[in-house]
């Protein structure tokens, strides 16, 4: 077993015991609205600006729209606390998340409602052994996916999002380079398949991703013919297989948007559903199945991590002492580089 493997074989279990003991409240409508009208205000007053990813709860993501903020993927999220003009930016989702807004603004202050919620990619990709694989492939351009730490995007030539992956790829292998790319081993074998660049992956998963079954959702399309499939590129292969379209979140609600079935089953975190149905409010969206032989559901379709961004915790955003990230300024000099490249590249699409 490979030292990322092990790692996530641990993650799984310390998220099996996290959602063991992990107790759901259920807000009152009384509560919810008082605690939704505190954060208004004091983001208001803190000059601040709700920076909310599509995996979040509904509420939060209500109220990021609602008070000038953003709900999007992780590269719009980076974007868009680049470009505003707030002083303080409150990122609700996950730590690599926050720690990119401030590597990207590091004279603003980032808070974040809980600095416990992380990524298992993030985890399953650790700096020194990271480091060390690459020590090993001199010859290889560093790839980095985002949901790494801002040590891993300091070690790396380019920074990507799921979005711009393919393209940032597709890019270097015209101009002849060999790929070392980390950390989720589905997103980099996606990549590699769909441009035929030489690439190397290191061993990570998304423990959510990674529980879609293909056997299961060929059962699901037999009782739903007329739905199309939309996958995310951190998706086992075999799921991937039978997408009609494969891409980021934010792809994702654009091919509901573009596409004319009455149906979609999606294979990404069910938290998008919120904002996608609004997108496509005539339209039926599925969850595709994480059950079926082998199947575990740790996550459920659900990141655990991102279910910790409660309205609770934000309401006391400004109250504590904990939850606000920093970045070695040196360190950040360095990660800025690789998504500075990102941006960039982006822009020139």
């Amino acid at each position: 077993m490979s030292i990322a493997s092990q790692h996530l074989k641990e993650i799984r279990l310390l998220v099996k015991d996290h959602l063991a003991h992990r107790e759901e409240e259920q807000l009152s409508q009384e509560r919810e609205r008082l605690l939704m009208q505190r954060i208004r205000d004091q983001l208001e007053r803190e000059n601040s600006v709700l920076i909310a990813h599509y995996y979040t709860q509904d509420a939060v993501q209500d109220l990021a729209e609602q008070t000038g903020g953003i709900v999007s993927d992780s590269l719009e999220m980076a974007r868009f606390g680049k470009e505003h003009t707030a002083r303080t930016l409150v990122v609700a989702g996950v730590k690599f998340m926050g720690e990119t807004a401030k590597i990207l603004t590091p004279e603003k202050r980032v808070l974040m409602p809980t600095l416990e919620a992380t990524c298992s990619l993030d985890i399953g990709c650790p700096v020194d052994e990271f480091s060390e694989f690459c020590d090993q492939h001199p010859d290889r351009t560093v790839v980095v996916y985002a949901n790494t730490s801002a040590a891993v995007k300091a070690r790396a030539d380019w920074v990507v999002t799921s979005s711009i992956a393919r393209d940032v790829v597709s890019y270097l292998h015209g101009k002849g380079e060999k790929i070392l790319f980390a950390p989720d081993r589905h997103l980099g074998d996606y990549i590699q398949k769909s441009t035929g660049a030489d690439v190397l992956i290191w061993d990570g998963a998304c423990i959510v991703h990674e529980e879609f079954k293909a056997d299961g959702l060929r059962h699901l399309l037999e009782e739903n013919p007329d739905a199309a499939v939309l996958v995310h590129p951190e998706s086992p292969e075999a799921v991937i297989e039978l997408a009609d379209r494969v891409g980021s979140t934010s792809q994702i609600i654009d091919a509901a948007v573009e596409m004319a079935n009455p149906k979609f089953i999606v294979a990404t975190d069910q938290g998008i559903f919120h904002t996608m149905q609004k997108a496509v409010p005539g339209k039926e969206l599925i969850i595709a199945p994480t059950a079926g032989h082998g199947a575990t559901c740790y996550s459920c379709a659900n990141c655990p991590w991102m279910a910790m961004n409660e309205l609770e915790s934000l309401a006391e955003v400004f109250d504590r002492d904990d939850n606000e990230i920093f970045v070695d300024p040196a360190l950040g000099r360095r990660a800025m580089l690789p998504l500075q490249r990102m941006l960039d590249f982006k822009k020139s699409l």
